[in-house]
């Protein structure tokens, strides 16, 4: 029920976007703005590229929004944009997507932590640490799978990958963070 809700209220904020309501189109901006900045957030490291990014990401959806078809969640369809927009940009720039072979034996330096407070806090930062070390496509199917708890359907639908190379890249990130981890972290863990 809540799915035919949402595409209720998709096909009405894009209805009154195409009429020419600017304030629907900053709603339909809000309810995706999180997603397209753990997708942006993860794939692009420099804070002025990220924003740059963003713009783009709404302006495409805007100038596109008469094209949407509501064959899928109208955030999936923008997440769908961000991903391919942050593809773009670094493609633009040469930076890999994936480096299998350097995901293997990336160097990573040891952190330093205080005694005080390494309960959960603590933990989250390495976790964080770790996750950003990872390459971009694995940092961003990380986050829409653990932080916005995406189905693989809809990663799959957004990054336009098979649902089997989703879970082999999820299987595979969450091998790289628990083996460096381990790795660098076993000291303070034990």
């Amino acid at each position: 029920m809540s799915n035919e809700i949402n595409s209720v209220s998709d096909k009405i904020l894009v209805e009154q976007v195409l009429r020419g309501n600017i304030h629907a189109f900053a709603i339909i901006v809000k309810n995706t703005e999180r997603l397209v900045a753990q997708i942006v957030r993860k794939m692009i490291v420099n804070e002025e590229d990220q924003k740059d990014v963003v713009q783009d990401i709404y302006y495409k959806a805007y100038q596109k929004l008469s094209s949407f078809q509501f064959q899928s969640k109208l955030s999936t369809w923008i997440g769908t944009i961000a991903y391919h927009t942050a593809i773009n940009y670094l493609d633009k720039k040469k930076i890999t997507l994936v480096d299998i072979d350097s995901s293997r034996e990336t160097k990573f330096v040891y952190y330093e932590h205080s005694e005080k407070n390494m309960e959960k806090d603590e933990t989250v930062q390495i976790l964080n640490n770790e996750i950003n070390k990872l390459p971009p496509l694995y940092k961003t199917l990380i986050s829409l799978y653990h932080i916005e708890e995406l189905p693989n359907k809809e990663i799959a639908e957004i990054t336009g990958l098979p649902e089997g190379t989703i879970k082999s890249y999820l299987y595979r990130a969450r091998k790289i963070l628990k083996d460096n981890i381990v790795s660098n972290y076993k000291d303070q863990f034990i």
